[in-house]
């Protein structure tokens, strides 16, 4: 392992959350409470379980707070949820979660488009939330969603990263998501991005959130190593996608980041063989090939 990567990562799995989000059928709750129970038991640190919004912009959350009571509580085990105001915050404080997540674009042509307010209004809209988190003593994480392209106004400059990142970290976020929502991504421009965010927020509370869409997400995770970056998000399967933008996939596979981590030598305290089963489990309650394709190659090999 070259000296200058680290030796062990911590691997958010969000696939419970951003990528059942996106299926077209809401899945059973019985089906999303034994995704997080395998996850768990896999031997992830942190499962972003659900979210607390309207069931009538996210019917295939609206679950959310029977699966948070249904789920075996595993000791050291983060649950997040996502909550975009007050009243998500509420429901995530009854469901016991441990970490609260609050979102915000840095393209202003993204935010104005989708949710009607620029980007510092939309940060201050979640001043409540944050104070909130603050008195109950609950993380609170921050995404920044379109950090590496945006699908209406094309590139992000690093310094508009920068600022949103500030922004975050002013409001108290304990640690801060760079999310290529769309998956357009290079490794240059991952570089630039966090050289940009790390001169206003320390790398350790930095998190690499990459989608695959032109298949630069393993290099720009490589890249992440090389500046510091120690949290990536994964997703069992490459479960998700983006409906901003035709042709988006979901998250990077968690799978792919195993099998990457694995050749680096560095450490997870993740099963790789057992994500590996998780995947094409529930790939096949969705009907589909997993998109991971370190995980197909493995299926592949142990059913040989």
């Amino acid at each position: 392992m070259p000296a200058d990567l680290p030796r062990r990562v911590t691997l958010l799995e969000v696939s419970a959350r951003d990528g059942l989000q996106n299926e077209q059928a809401p899945l059973t709750t019985d089906l999303r409470v034994t995704l997080v129970d395998r996850l768990t038991a896999a031997g992830f640190p942190q499962v972003e379980v659900g979210s607390f919004v309207s069931p009538k912009w996210v019917p295939q959350m609206a679950d959310t707070a029977e699966v948070m009571r249904r789920i075996h509580r595993r000791p050291g085990v983060s649950y997040s949820v996502l909550t975009p105001n007050l009243k998500g915050f509420e429901g995530a404080l009854e469901a016991a979660a441990d970490e609260v997540v609050v979102f915000g674009a840095a393209s202003e042509a993204f935010s104005q488009r989708n949710i009607n307010c620029s980007i510092a209004e939309s940060v201050a809209r979640f001043e409540p939330v944050a104070r909130a988190a603050r008195e109950h003593r609950m993380r609170l994480r921050a995404s920044i969603s379109c950090a590496l392209g945006c699908p209406y106004q094309g590139e992000v400059a690093p310094a508009a990263v920068a600022e949103v990142a500030r922004r975050f970290a002013d409001l108290g976020a304990h640690m801060i998501d760079i999310a290529d929502t769309i998956g357009t991504g290079t490794p240059r421009r991952t570089q630039a991005v966090l050289e940009a965010a790390q001169e206003v927020v320390p790398v350790e509370r930095l998190a690499g959130h990459f989608h695959d869409t032109y298949g630069m997400a393993v290099a720009n995770v490589y890249t992440s190593l090389e500046m510091g970056v120690t949290t990536f998000h994964g997703s069992v399967a490459g479960l998700g996608g983006c409906p901003y933008a035709k042709g988006a996939t979901g998250n990077v596979a968690t799978e792919d980041l195993l099998y990457l981590f694995q050749g680096l030598g560095i450490e997870t305290g993740v099963d790789l063989a057992e994500v590996v089963a998780i995947g094409q489990w529930i790939s096949g309650h969705l009907g589909r090939r997993a998109a991971g394709r370190a995980g197909n190659a493995l299926a592949a090999r142990q059913a040989a």
